[in-house]
């Protein structure tokens, strides 16, 4: 099987934001008057991943649905501007492996995450020059399989593979009908995967197979 195209998750695959997050989170909780005053990066790992409204419900539920949605959307805008600015933690040797992987295959972003997340990782790192497309369903209102089968209809792909950290990355997979790669560093726990990965430069000597 000549693979020709790798689509990543972001959170937990390419960079760890967990610390910007919390932080930018916890400036928005302080202009209200909740009994919860901080987001700690312990309680933002789990939610790494999933959609907005879910981690409203994971983290706020003692308000109520329209607060959480309120709140949930202040601070992912507010995340923009603060990852956009500092950045966040790239996993190591991220910018060589995607320069290496660049002159191989069509690189790709999917990710879980609020309109705007995927261009602050391009502009606090300068790594746009690497991917030709992404998607998210901050853009598309599509799930995450669904926003791989659109970046894989989009770009005419044949073969393409997704790799990322979580048991809903998997599921995805599935979904659009590709091999995972299950990245063991990340955030989340896989049974199930095609290919694994103990760290990101591990993806240059992996060898695809059917």
């Amino acid at each position: 099987m000549k693979v020709d195209g790798l689509i990543f998750d972001l959170d937990g695959t390419l960079w760890d934001s967990t610390k910007e997050v919390a932080e930018s989170w916890s400036k928005i909780l302080s202009n209200y008057n909740f009994d919860k005053k901080e987001i700690t990066v312990e309680e933002l790992k789990p939610c790494m991943g999933k959609l907005l409204d879910e981690i409203a419900e994971m983290l706020f539920p003692n308000l109520d649905k329209e607060t959480q949605i309120k709140v949930i959307h202040e601070c992912a805008n507010y995340e923009n501007e603060y990852i956009g600015e500092y950045g966040a933690k790239l996993y190591d040797n991220l910018e060589n492996t995607l320069k290496i992987l660049n002159k191989t295959y069509k690189l790709f972003i999917v990710s879980n995450c609020q309109d705007g997340y995927i261009e602050c990782f391009f502009k606090a790192h300068k790594l746009d020059k690497y991917f030709l497309d992404y998607e998210c369903p901050g853009r598309t209102g599509l799930t995450k399989g669904e926003n791989i089968k659109l970046i894989i209809e989009r770009n005419n792909l044949k073969n393409p593979i997704y790799i990322g950290d979580t048991e809903g990355d998997m599921k995805a997979a599935k979904i659009a009908d590709i091999p995972f790669v299950y990245a063991k560093y990340g955030f989340g726990s896989v049974l199930n995967y095609d290919y694994s990965i103990n760290s990101f430069d591990e993806l240059i000597g992996i060898k695809f197979s059917k």
